[in-house]
Parts: structure tokens; C-alpha cells; sequence
């Protein structure tokens, strides 16, 4: 594609940019190089090409098949810092993990919790990403997103109408930022805080292992690992491809796993559940497809 200053490739490989590591390739692949980058790209694609964005592919599920269209990569749109007034302002691809840093480094406390989610900003907005007590609605002041057209919005957090683990959004949108409050504390606390976040996850979560990070939310009144725990899947493997024995919740491709592997996993613990319990699990995994 002429004009665009970032990253164009046909029949791209998303196997190594997600961190199942499988799935097949993209038709198009775009990596902007900033926003205006991506404004332009917006308003002048072929109006019929499906669009699909990734951020730092943690909780996505890319199929054996490939994505058709343009899968859209926000990884260069990584600019985060404080604002005057404390805010932190964070693009869609600065990593949660990074913006934990920065708050910790300028004393504003409210932002542990984002070192414990594996991903990105952008999926933090998506999802309402939480762990260990809140939610990214819990800082979140206002996100900026694009249409598919390339116009610019700005949204409050009432505009986005978040809920546990999704927002509130009903057309199509990129989001490119957030800017987001926390408090003021002293690095000591918040430290000893993510320290603490940090512990709990290596003893109750797998590690070095290719997972995506928790497979489904929990329902209302019940814990997730606990419902998939009953129905016999701890360890229960589909090819390559099994629920961890430390903690059920996650699904880990042991090597050589496929994306129809994990699918179908998924699907497994859905019926079982619903079939003994009649709860419903919802992913949290995205598929791309």
C-alpha cells in the first residue's frame, strides 16, 4: 500500500506475534508508525477490507487458517508518561507492565494491578482487563479510539460503559489511548504491593510455558478454575494443547499444539460445565480468524 510510513506485508506469519504461538498467516499485515500513520491508512483502504487488530497477542487465538484482510499491529504505538496534574497517559501498545512502572517510578499508586495482566493498554480497554481486586474502569479517565473511517473520539469512562471483563462499545473502533487517574503513594508501598502481585502469580500461576493467560471470566459467584477443576480437566490434553495442572484456568500449548487444539479445548470445558453445573463460560480469549 502506497503513502503509509509503517510496515506493510502480504501473507504475513502471526504464529510468533501471539503468545500461543499458533495460527496460520495474516492476508495483510499493517504496523503503523503513529497514529496519524494510522489515520491515513483508515481513510485510505479499500472501504471492503476487513480489519483486525493486534496488540501484544496475550489473550488472542489466531486460527490455523490464517485472518483474512489486514491485521493491524499497534506494538509502535507504545508512548507512555505522566501527565501535569499525575495523569499517565499510555498509547494502546504500551505494555500494562510498563505503565505499572511508570506510576511506581512517580509515586502514584491505583496501577499495581496492571503488573499482573499480560498484554497491552489496548487490550486492558477492550476487555476491562482486572486481577487482584480491580479493573482498568478503576483508573480509567477517558480513551481516545478511531473509527474505521479515521475519525478521531474522544470517550469518558461513562462513554465506555464498562462491565467485568468487556466495555460497553457497540461499533467497530481502534483504540489508541488512555488517559488514567490513580493516587498518590509512596514508592515503598507501591512496590511492596507489586511485589506482592508478583509473588501470588508464580505460586498460583503456570510460568515460562506458552499460554494466553486465563482461558474463561469467572461467573457470578463462582471461580472459573474451580468449575473447570470439577468437571475433570485439570491436565486434560487435545493434541498438544491442555488444561495446566497448576492452575486450570489456563491452557498451555505444551510444543506443538494447534489453534483447533485449544478451540476445542475450550469448547470441551464450556459443555462439561454447562452440561453439570448449567453455568455458562465465556472466554477471554479472542479469536482471530
Amino acid at each position: 500500500m502506497q503513502d503509509i510510513r509503517g510496515v506493510w506485508k502480504e501473507n504475513y506469519p502471526l504464529k510468533n506475534l501471539n503468545w500461543f504461538k499458533v495460527g496460520g498467516n495474516a492476508e495483510y499485515f499493517f504496523a503503523p508508525t503513529d497514529v496519524a500513520d494510522l489515520v491515513f491508512f483508515l481513510k485510505n483502504r479499500p472501504m471492503d477490507l476487513p480489519i483486525t487488530v493486534l496488540g501484544a497477542g496475550s489473550n488472542v487465538l489466531v486460527s490455523d487458517n490464517g485472518v483474512r484482510g489486514v491485521v493491524v499491529r499497534l506494538n509502535n504505538l507504545d508512548n507512555c508518561y505522566v501527565m501535569e496534574g499525575g495523569k499517565i497517559f499510555a498509547e494502546a501498545g504500551a505494555l500494562n507492565m510498563s505503565v505499572s512502572n511508570l506510576a511506581l517510578r512517580n509515586n502514584q499508586g491505583g496501577f499495581e494491578f496492571l503488573s499482573g495482566i499480560p498484554g497491552s493498554i489496548g487490550g486492558a480497554i477492550t476487555m476491562n482487563a482486572g486481577s487482584f481486586g480491580r479493573e482498568f474502569c478503576d483508573v480509567c479517565v477517558s480513551v481516545s479510539a478511531l473509527t474505521l473511517n479515521g475519525e478521531m473520539l474522544n470517550l469518558s469512562v461513562q462513554d465506555m460503559g464498562f462491565t467485568y471483563r468487556k466495555n460497553g462499545i457497540s461499533e467497530p473502533l481502534i483504540f489508541i489511548s488512555a488517559t488514567m487517574q490513580g493516587f498518590s503513594d509512596t514508592a515503598e508501598n507501591i512496590k511492596s504491593k507489586m511485589d506482592d502481585i508478583k509473588t501470588k502469580r508464580e505460586e498460583t500461576q503456570p510460568k515460562k510455558v506458552l499460554t494466553g493467560g486465563s482461558t474463561f471470566a469467572n461467573p457470578a459467584s463462582h471461580k472459573a478454575w474451580e468449575l473447570i477443576d470439577k468437571v475433570g480437566l485439570r491436565g486434560y490434553k487435545i493434541g498438544d494443547a491442555g488444561y495446566s495442572d497448576k492452575h486450570c484456568n489456563f491452557i498451555i500449548n505444551y510444543g506443538n499444539a494447534t489453534a483447533a487444539d485449544i478451540e476445542q479445548l475450550i469448547l470441551e470445558a464450556q459443555k462439561r460445565v454447562f452440561k453439570e453445573f448449567g453455568i455458562e463460560l465465556h472466554s477471554e480469549i479472542k479469536f482471530i480468524k
